[in-house]
């Protein structure tokens, strides 16, 4: 972004900043969705050990936020969380606390935070909407990373009834898109998907996905929720989470998805699911009557487009891409 003339009165950190969500923001901040009043801060694992009060203490003072965007956590897929739940609460809870304390010591206006969906509890009705994140427990297979997030809810509202402080968070269904996780082991299932069928294509061999194919997901294009943080940070005043999702129509199996990606890019072997790997949760349809009522006229990137266009980024880029 250019500078503009003058002090900026909203001084924005986002950390996190290097992955998915954060490199989605810096793109539409520069592609004209940042305002001339903004400075826009992009910080990573590079800057700051946010495990670390001390490191997160001097970030904050270094930079002196008005307002915070919180994408920082240790994520990973299905099978890397089985694999290591206490490492995913103990990381996060870290870094969550870590930072929202930070935010509140050092005067920060507002925090918007980044949860997930899969924080609601395993047995639910459908579809699940902001009122239900702590009427169970989670899903045993990511329960650490799961109450990790779901604590952040708890800290904001606290923050809000000790401090009076601006705190809140949005809950995104399954992101993908440009500068995601692409590994196969333990990246998400589209990124992992998509770079299956890019080293299927090259040794012409049949695309194995893992488990049945039958669960169900919604899946929301990086740079529509990049659009919608910009959108909460300015404009959402409520301290309770807000679902950030497409409709519920809108929801597509692992079958689907892997289909999508196959014709994206152009794909012609053969599709075959490994039924003996786990398929974790069968579906988390989430309700985005909330962000309806909030943003009526906000429209979402199809998403044929958007996994096309996310399959040519990991194509162009895939030497450098994260994998």
């Amino acid at each position: 972004m250019t500078e503009a003339a003058g002090p900026r009165s909203t001084r924005i950190l986002v950390t996190g900043g290097s992955g998915l969500v954060g490199r989605a923001i810096a793109q539409v901040v520069a592609d004209g969705e940042g305002r001339a009043d903004e400075e826009w801060i992009f910080v990573s694992s590079k800057d700051a050990d946010l495990t670390s009060a001390a490191e997160t203490r001097a970030l904050f003072e270094k930079h002196r936020p008005t307002h915070v965007i919180h994408l920082a956590a240790m994520v990973g897929g299905l099978f890397k969380n089985i694999r290591c739940n206490l490492d995913f609460w103990r990381r996060n809870i870290h870094i969550n606390d870590n930072v929202l304390h930070t935010a509140y010591e050092c005067g920060v206006r507002k925090v918007v935070s980044c949860l997930s969906t899969c924080i609601f509890p395993d047995k639910t009705t459908y579809p699940i909407d902001e009122s239900m994140i702590h009427n169970g427990p989670p899903h045993s297979s990511n329960f650490g990373y799961s109450y990790a997030k779901r604590m952040i809810d708890v800290q904001n509202r606290a923050y809000f009834e000790q401090h009076g402080c601006r705190f809140t968070a949005v809950i995104p269904t399954n992101v993908f898109g440009p500068h995601d996780n692409f590994n196969i082991e333990d990246g998400h299932v589209l990124p992992g998907l998509i770079h299956k069928v890019y080293l299927a294509k090259q040794t012409g061999s049949p695309l194995t996905v893992w488990g049945t194919g039958k669960p169900r997901r919604q899946f929301i294009y990086s740079l529509d929720l990049a659009r919608l943080f910009l959108r909460v940070l300015r404009e959402y005043d409520e301290i309770e989470p807000i679902i950030l999702s497409v409709g519920e129509d809108d929801e597509v199996s692992i079958k689907e998805a892997a289909e999508t990606i196959a014709e994206a890019m152009d794909f012609k072997g053969e599709l075959v699911f490994d039924a003996t790997k786990a398929d974790g949760q069968f579906k988390k349809t989430a309700s985005n009557g909330k962000l309806r009522r909030c943003l009526p006229g906000f429209q979402f990137t199809p998403f044929k487009q958007a996994v096309k266009e996310t399959c040519a980024w990991f194509t162009a880029n895939y030497a450098s891409a994260r994998k």
